[in-house]
């Protein structure tokens, strides 16, 4: 049976519309992390690794992620325990520049379960980059938010964003669904 690991990414303080001072605060994101931390407790209740990934800015003339700041931190409601990893990136893809694959591979992981923020950037190139180096990937979409976006004066509302990211993931590089059709799949 293939071991699988959850991964919670950037699950920061300044993704959150509730948090006083958020520097990008996300629309949905106040109700991704409640599932977030619902797939959490399953996965600890199961005995599953448990794997936090922490996006810091290499500086603070960043937009938001400031190092040292409070925004940066996790969010209270899915705070690592004793025991479970903490991977901190400073790129998009979880993988690039971090200790993430060995960490896996020492476990023998070979599924990753994903939520986090945002589905347009890294959420999107974590899955993509973890399929390609060879994991089975399952995202729980509405554990998972991203941002309005503007791109040639067409503005795009968040909704929209998140669809247009789990619809080609879904397609071709991941099992993705919602988080209440995931539980039950995880081996206790």
């Amino acid at each position: 049976m293939t071991k699988s690991a959850l991964l919670l990414i950037d699950i920061q303080n300044d993704y959150f519309p509730s948090f006083d001072g958020s520097k990008m605060p996300l629309p949905n994101m106040d109700a991704a992390v409640e599932n977030a931390a619902d797939l959490l407790a399953t996965a600890r209740d199961a005995g599953l690794k448990v794997i936090h990934v922490r996006h810091l800015m290499a500086t603070d003339a960043a937009p938001f992620f400031h190092p040292e700041s409070e925004g940066a931190e996790i969010h209270h409601r899915v705070s690592p325990k004793a025991g479970e990893g903490i991977v901190e990136k400073s790129r998009p893809n979880s993988f690039v520049g971090t200790n993430l694959e060995p960490l896996l591979r020492k476990a023998q992981i070979g599924h990753l379960v994903i939520c986090g923020a945002m589905s347009q950037m890294c959420i999107d190139a974590t899955v993509r980059g973890g399929v390609d180096l060879g994991f089975k990937v399952t995202v729980a979409q509405d554990a998972c938010a991203a941002a309005n976006v503007l791109h040639d004066d067409v503005s795009v509302p968040a909704a929209m964003v998140h669809a247009a990211i789990m619809a080609p993931l879904a397609a071709s590089y991941a099992d993705v669904r919602p988080t209440s059709e995931i539980k039950p799949t995880i081996p206790s």
